[in-house]
């Protein structure tokens, strides 16, 4: 039999029932332990799962789980039944984050961003910070395995790793959209997180990995222009702000259902949020897009093809450099024939040399022989041995002269981690075995890739480094009058991926008021001019010669001078409301902590009850209230 505090009602002097007031739980109680007597009563099992936002501590206090049972069982359980009581919000979660996926390319579909920024806004509102992480992570994991589909050409388990990481980011968005859900003007403290979490995305870990980020699913829709005041974070900005306004409309709109709510003050609140909305949608079209050209130059762009996609694009030595070098020596003998006009410069793109033209002299004389048949200079492509770190590459784009030969280069400033090297090699290669096909790490450059190309002086970006915005931007600032990115789909030909970097090239053209040049090994080549509209673009795995006028532009773009400053600024907003609506929450716990131990002092004095809750068991069913109203 148990023992413990007598809580037998007792007889009362008029002959009626008194209760025996229950000894008020110490204020040093550990979180989750129940106001009750030491002694919990039996607790029946219920078939039914418990109330959404109730919170598991409080039915099993730490150490009374019964025979052989411990505090951490219980917390592992937590989880499982979070997922239990959750299975709605989850569902709905994580169709928003596909919906999501599909505003991307290939299906471009940009208006489903706005409907699932303001989807997850939602869901996470008025949750705690526990639920709102849980459907973060329910959106993020499915919108990142559906966009990073390509990927699988490596691994359908690379697919779900990576997904799964950049999910994290998104948990922590969820939490911080929850938990500021409550603070007033939510929606602007929705919007700031948005890009609070694609700062901390682009960056982390090993660099960061950019992809996914809402600017790169509209680049053709009304909030593009925007990215020439404040880059790709203000076009982020804009779309979440849209989102989450929209998100207040809706609810607006859900409360006005009831006779009730049909207050002046609602209807105030909704037309304003709607409104707001709605300017922040057309402000795009009142930016300026520079497109004045200060200068031109002829260009070929010269896509060789490869024999076959996937990871062994390769195929024989020599074989991608003849490709290139063929479509060169076709073109020369075109412009011999007056057939087709003599370029200033021709680009090849990333790989397009794919041994290394100063270590083996058949690929130096190879490359020597097509530019001099097409007389002007050729940007090559091109892996070469580091000069003094033996066993690393570097990734180089090579300015080949008809008459000088080799000249200025260009060594990529960020390699891809576990594509072009790999971190704690020594470590990873024993347990992960594919990553024994990189043999060697790249090493990075120190430098921006401002070419003299010509009369061009031209900007190199290689393959990846589009999505990060230091890369375009401090090579714009060091003097490029056009942008050129070197790339090398070839492994993910056909999948999806060279359509969702293409669109980037189209960003940063607005961002920095300058023309795209696009050079792709088997696809997709392609000219952007300065607004983003894309002049000429070629089809995958197809050998084709892109020709053209380039304009040259000098002036820096709103944007280009402001640098980082919008991205930090709206980022740190973003963690401030964070923090202020955890000081609030802790403000008002505090309070109730206080309340409840005025009631809970009463009752031992024979004065009232104490507290049946603790102040944690109350804080998760007020949320939980609120987010069935809502």
């Amino acid at each position: 039999m148990a023992s413990g505090p007598d809580t037998t009602p007792a007889s009362a002097p008029d002959g009626s029932r008194e209760r025996k007031a229950a000894p008020a739980a110490p204020r040093s109680a550990p979180e989750g332990v129940s106001a009750a007597p030491a002694e919990p009563p039996p607790r029946e099992e219920s078939a039914t799962a418990p109330a959404e936002g109730h919170d598991a501590r409080s039915d099993v206090p730490p150490g009374t789980g019964g025979p052989g049972r411990s505090e951490r069982p219980g917390r592992l359980r937590r989880p499982a039944a979070l997922a239990r009581r959750e299975w709605r919000r989850t569902a709905l979660a994580a169709l928003s984050g596909v919906a999501l996926a599909l505003a991307f390319p290939p299906y471009d579909l940009w208006p489903l961003s706005l409907v699932a920024v303001a989807a997850l806004s939602l869901l996470t509102r008025g949750r705690t910070g526990r639920q709102g992480a849980w459907s973060g992570l329910a959106f993020g994991w499915p919108f990142f395995l559906v966009l990073l589909k390509w990927l699988h050409v490596v691994g359908w388990d690379a697919v779900i790793g990576l997904a799964f990481l950049q999910g994290l980011f998104v948990l922590g968005l969820g939490a911080g959209l929850a938990v500021t859900s409550r603070l007033p003007a939510w929606p602007l403290w929705g919007a700031c997180l948005w890009v609070t979490e694609e700062f901390l995305r682009d960056r982390l870990p090993f660099g960061g990995f950019p992809w996914g980020r809402l600017a790169f699913a509209n680049t053709g829709s009304p909030f593009t222009p925007l990215a020439a005041l404040g880059g790709a974070p203000l076009v982020t900005f804009a779309v979440a702000l849209t989102g989450t306004l929209s998100a207040a409309v809706a609810l607006t709109a859900w409360r006005l259902r009831r006779p009730t709510a049909r207050t002046t003050r609602a209807y105030v609140t909704g037309l304003g949020a709607l409104a707001l909305a709605a300017a922040v949608t057309v402000a795009g079209f009142a930016v300026p897009v520079p497109t004045k050209a200060a200068g031109t130059a002829r260009i070929a762009v010269v896509q060789g093809n490869v024999q076959q996609p996937g990871m062994d694009f390769l195929g024989r030595p020599m074989q991608i450099l003849n490709n290139h070098a063929e479509a060169t020596l076709d073109l020369a003998e075109r412009i011999e024939q007056g057939k087709e006009p003599k370029p200033d410069l021709v680009i090849w793109p990333e790989n397009s040399s794919d041994l290394d033209p100063y270590k083996y002299p058949e690929a130096g004389d190879r490359i020597d022989e097509a530019v001099k048949a097409v007389g002007v200079p050729v940007l090559v492509g091109a892996l070469v041995d580091h000069p003094t770190k033996q066993g690393y590459v570097e990734n180089q784009g090579i300015v080949w002269d008809p008459k000088k030969g080799a000249g200025a280069s260009y060594t990529k400033q960020h390699p891809v981690p576990f594509g072009e090297y790999v971190p704690f090699r020594d470590q990873l290669s024993k347990v992960i075995t594919r990553l024994q096909q990189i043999p060697r790490d790249f090493s990075p450059g120190d430098h921006t890739g401002v070419l003299q190309t010509g009369p061009a002086r031209l900007g190199d970006v290689i393959c990846f480094e589009v999505a990060y915005d230091e890369i375009p931007r401090d090579t714009v600032k060091d003097g490029a009058r056009a942008l050129v990115v070197q790339t090398n789909n070839a492994t993910y030909g056909n999948t999806g991926q060279p359509e969702q970097q293409l669109v980037m090239s189209k960003l940063r053209a607005i961002e920095h008021g300058r023309a795209v040049v696009t050079a792709a090994t088997s696809g997709i080549s392609a000219v952007v001019a300065p607004d983003g509209t894309v002049t000429q673009r070629t089809r995958e795995f197809t050998q084709d010669v892109l020709t053209g006028t380039l304009p040259l532009r000098d002036d820096l773009t709103v944007a280009d001078r402001v640098g980082a400053a919008p991205e930090w600024v709206i980022a740190i907003v973003g963690v401030l409301a964070c923090a202020g609506a955890w000081l609030l929450g802790r403000g008002k716990r505090g309070a109730r902590d206080a309340a409840a131990t005025t009631t809970a002092a009463a009752g031992a004095d024979g004065q009232g009850e104490g507290p049946e809750d603790t102040d944690h068991d109350q804080h998760d069913r007020q949320a939980q209230t609120e987010g069935q109203h809502q």
